[in-house]
């Protein structure tokens, strides 16, 4: 899944004659873009085909890690926060050895 908090970069207007510098600058402001646009974000699915049906077989919740930066950890609710999620949504039940469970 595509970051979707990307914004398109401000192109400056091209110079009337050739400029290697300001071409090298245009391909490193699309490369970030570019990059970005790849990046993952921070929701993570694999999915499986299981007989005709597609299941989801994997989720990884990215958040950045604080102590170390250009690191992310993976985070998932847990039970704590059951009263905010909707149903359906998955959570780590802590009080079971960190089971995934699905809010009914």
């Amino acid at each position: 899944m595509a970051n979707t908090n990307v914004v398109a970069p401000r192109l400056l207007p091209a110079p009337q004659e050739y400029d290697p510098v300001w071409m090298n600058n245009l391909m490193q402001l699309l490369r970030i873009y570019f990059n970005q646009l790849d990046n993952n974000g921070p929701l993570t699915a694999s999915s499986t085909n299981v007989g005709a049906t597609n299941v989801v077989s994997g989720l990884a919740f990215i958040a950045p890690d604080p102590a170390h930066p250009n690191k992310f950890v993976i985070s998932l609710p847990t039970q704590a926060d059951l009263s905010n999620l909707r149903s359906g949504s998955i959570y780590y039940d802590t009080s079971a050895s960190n089971v995934l469970k699905i809010k009914p």
